[in-house]
């Protein structure tokens, strides 16, 4: 009898295993399918001339920081050993392994945040910027610069040896902060570095419009987001084989729908509001402003308050938008106030309904994480332009950095927009 229910206990141990490896690999694949996301919004909102070199940054940025975390960037984050080319069905080579998933789905999953944070940078540095400028740049930043501030946050070490942000009551549930925030102040340095872009502000300081080549295709993205966020949250749980764990997932997923939906509609109607007309960039950017503000914190506010949650991040990406233009920093698919503005506010937003965070430890932890990594990235872009330069030729940003940098069109049977 005792051998029977060691056996028995010993099959349940394995199906928990196989159930939390695979939902973890799931919820790791629809975050990969976020590059695509975040490539067909940003090809969108771009225009016509720069389609086919951003494009280009997006799928080279994945393949860089998959390449790079698996060289260094895992390594700093969570330690072990350097160039973890030891992958075996048990783990990796100088890894802890994690008690009830296989190893290399953690890698997976961690490699396709680091991802995400690159591709927030993307997007703020269109359509002027050398192509393979912002590729130094992407090798820098996801073998070095997230992984050392994710390692003080979800890799548990100490701010250069000073102080534990976990001790002081900083909690980031999947990556308001960690992930958002990060890449915006990387983009941040980048575009201050840059300057905007030609004939954006007039002489008068005022904000002319340029319009994204392609809507559809910019609201394409924004979906293959939105449902890329259910990976990105619901994957964060780290585990589905239980009653608890399962319940805690679902309750993600109809938290982390909610607040897109309570963002799409606030920055509608505030859009109405202001414009007299209903703005479809700001829906997008809404929708994307109340994922960003509930990645903090998805699995304990109810879903009336995950919907409000949204709503703020909904309004206030419009305004910080609008702000932004009239500080003159030239952010084309409004990155920096998405990711980098509404990521704050998830970040602040997480004390109302977790008990275990407080202000004062969101407050902290946020200053760290943007100090590291705007000081880091400002150097490192002031370092790449003394080195190679950062911007494309006056004359190559008129015809366009797909034909400057690619050498060909997205769209060569139209005629280029100039």
């Amino acid at each position: 009898m005792e051998e029977l229910l060691n056996s028995t206990a010993a099959d349940v141990t394995q199906l928990k295993y196989a159930l939390d490896t695979f939902y973890f690999l799931v919820c790791g694949a629809l975050v990969m399918w976020m590059a695509a996301g975040f490539a067909m919004l940003e090809a969108g909102l771009v225009r016509a001339k720069n389609t086919t070199e951003i494009l280009t940054k997006n799928i080279a940025l994945y393949a860089i920081s998959c390449i790079m975390y698996l060289v260094c960037g895992y390594a700093v984050m969570y330690g072990g050993e350097y160039l973890l080319s030891g992958i075996t069905g048990d783990g990796f080579t100088g890894a802890e392994e994690p008690a009830t998933y296989a190893p290399s789905a953690d890698f997976f999953f961690q490699v396709v945040f680091v991802a995400t944070a690159m591709s927030i940078v993307s997007g703020a540095v269109a359509e002027r910027m050398k192509l393979w400028a912002f590729l130094a740049f992407a090798v820098v930043m996801t073998g070095i610069i997230y992984p050392m501030e994710g390692s003080w946050t979800w890799g548990g070490n100490d701010v250069f040896g000073m102080y534990n942000l976990g001790d002081l009551g900083f909690s980031d549930f999947a990556g308001s902060g960690i992930v958002h925030m990060a890449g915006a102040a990387a983009a941040l340095a980048g575009v201050l570095v840059l300057g905007a872009r030609k004939g954006k502000y007039t002489k008068d300081g005022a904000v002319a419009a340029i319009p994204g080549a392609n809507l559809p295709l910019a609201t394409l993205g924004t979906f293959v987001l939105w449902l890329g966020w259910f990976g990105f949250n619901g994957g964060s749980v780290l585990a589905t084989s239980d009653v608890e764990n399962s319940n805690a997932v679902a309750v993600v997923f109809m938290n982390t729908n909610a607040a897109a939906a309570g963002g799409v509609v606030a920055a509608l109607v505030v859009a109405r509001l202001l414009f007299g007309k209903a703005d479809l960039t700001m829906a997008l950017n809404g929708a994307l402003a109340g994922l960003v503000a509930i990645t903090a914190e998805p699995s304990t506010p109810s879903a009336l308050q995950a919907t409000l949650f949204g709503a703020i991040g909904g309004t206030l990406v419009v305004f910080s938008i609008l702000t932004l233009d009239k500080l003159k920093i030239d952010d084309p698919v409004g990155a920096i106030s998405v990711h980098g503005v509404v990521g704050l506010l998830g970040l602040l937003l997480v004390p109302v309904t977790n008990d275990g965070s407080s202000f004062s430890g969101q407050i902290i932890g946020a200053l760290t994480i943007f100090a590291w990594v705007f000081g880091a990235s400002l150097v490192v872009w002031l370092a790449i332009k003394a080195v190679i330069g950062v911007r494309v030729s006056e004359e190559e940003e008129y015809e366009g950095s797909d034909i400057a940098e690619c050498g060909m069109e997205a769209y060569p049977e139209f005629t280029s927009a100039k």
